[in-house]
């Protein structure tokens, strides 16, 4: 059985609240992070994802939590992160202790962090709902920071991007039905702005994206010529869909293309407190307005290849079913949690035109373990090999396993599927490579 869905794209836990970023050759995907069985907005920590190819992505952990800010009390709620100078900001709201929603910022010389707070207190508050930064750098280096629900504000950044212009100060923006649309029914707000908004700036037009119209969400968008408006709203890019009461964009360009992250609720046992992050690819018009998206299980297509023949990370993943990741006592993560029936699938890996002739990856097992096998391009697919883990003294205690594989060239799905009498965890996984 051949595995089609891409969305969403990561299945081994909750995720929400998508903000992409793209530095060097790589797509880095921050993300709020819903506890499972949540039934408000539990959210403890943020996790970080990254991508080369837009399918398979690798699981870097969580770069940073609300426990990280001496000052905050919980709510790990939407941010995004932004470089400066090989520098990396992570600008974030919290519930202050004995307070309101605050945004603080955490700084990081890595883009998969750990980020910390250099300030000891919030960059900017106003106790009308301090949610959901966004934040943008302008051609001429002037940086500006947007957020909130139910009023939107900004500021002009310093060149640190750890304080901003005090002379200019925290400003509204003037939410007018030409700026945000118009909003019908029983409602105090007189516009469609809601929350979550997007700022960014695209061959000379700036656009503020935002979650809109009440509850439940859809996606509208503004523009404007400058980069404190006034704005003029240009209508929905995406309606309400999935599963989820909520929404918050990200719009991102990587290698040549554009894309749409969103959230829904699409993972088993999904929902308004369950969310699940996806994308789509999508082209601006010649006038660049959005087209109107709809949310997919499909998702996007790849942008490039696999190399088999270097150290893979267990946690790249294109679609899983069963596997969780943690992190590993040899630094980054691995895959774990494993039990009989679980698989991974890894997208458009390229054997060249020679071909490996054997297998090989890192594990560690506590118990009777259990055994890899290697298909290609279905879950039935052909089986190149299997690798069998068997009991290394603990789950700290790592080994490298091998087998020899049959010879396989051009570009193929992988699919490794778990197999063993053990109910629990089998066996873990750190990395993998082909020979």
């Amino acid at each position: 059985m051949k595995i089609t869905r891409r969305n969403p794209v990561v299945q081994t836990i909750y995720t929400s609240d998508p903000a992409p970023m793209v530095y060097k050759d790589t797509l880095y995907l921050y993300t709020g992070h819903d506890e499972d069985n949540s039934t408000w907005f539990t959210m403890n920590d943020w996790r970080c994802f990254s991508t080369k190819d837009m399918v398979n992505w690798t699981d870097h952990g969580s770069p940073l939590a609300y426990t990280d800010f001496s000052w905050a009390r919980g709510d790990a709620w939407a941010g995004q992160c932004i470089e400066r100078n090989d520098i990396f900001y992570y600008y974030v709201p919290m519930n202050k202790k004995g307070g309101q929603m605050a945004v603080g910022v955490a700084v990081s010389d890595s883009p998969t962090g750990p980020f910390h707070d250099p300030l000891g207190h919030p960059l900017v508050e106003t106790e009308t709902g301090d949610i959901d930064p966004t934040v943008y750098i302008d051609e001429d280096g002037q940086a500006y920071l947007y957020w909130g629900n139910p009023h939107l504000w900004y500021v002009k950044l310093n060149e640190d991007m750890i304080s901003y212009d005090e002379k200019v100060g925290i400003v509204k923006v003037p939410l007018t039905e030409e700026g945000f649309g118009k909003r019908t029914g029983d409602s105090d707000r007189a516009t469609l702005y809601e929350e979550g908004p997007w700022f960014y700036k695209r061959n000379g037009l700036y656009y503020m994206v935002y979650a809109a119209s009440g509850i439940p969400e859809n996606i509208a968008y503004s523009t404007s010529t400058s980069p404190t408006g006034p704005w003029t709203y240009r209508g929905i890019i995406m309606p309400t869909e999935g599963g989820s009461f909520t929404n918050h964009p990200g719009i991102i360009d990587f290698k040549g293309n554009s894309y749409f992250f969103y959230h829904n609720g699409a993972l088993a046992g999904g929902g308004g407190f369950t969310r699940s992050v996806c994308v789509e690819q999508f082209q601006y018009n010649a006038d660049g307005t959005f087209p109107m998206l709809h949310m997919t299980e499909e998702g996007v297509t790849p942008v490039g290849t696999i190399n088999p023949y270097i150290r893979n990370e267990a946690e790249t993943i294109a679609w899983e079913q069963g596997i969780k990741t943690e992190p590993c006592t040899q630094g980054g993560m691995n895959i774990c949690h494993i039990d009989d029936g679980d698989f991974i699938k890894i997208s458009n890996v390229d054997f060249g035109t020679y071909g490996p002739k054997s297998f090989r990856a890192c594990v560690s097992c506590s118990s009777n373990g259990g055994t890899m096998k290697i298909h290609m391009d279905s879950l039935d697919g052909i089986l190149l090999g299997e690798i069998t883990a068997t009991n290394t003294g603990s789950f700290n205690n790592w080994v490298m396993v091998e087998t020899n594989v049959k010879n396989v060239t051009g570009i193929h799905d992988l699919y490794f599927t778990f197999h063993g009498d053990l109910t629990g965890n089998l066996f873990k996984v750190d990395y993998w490579n082909f020979q």
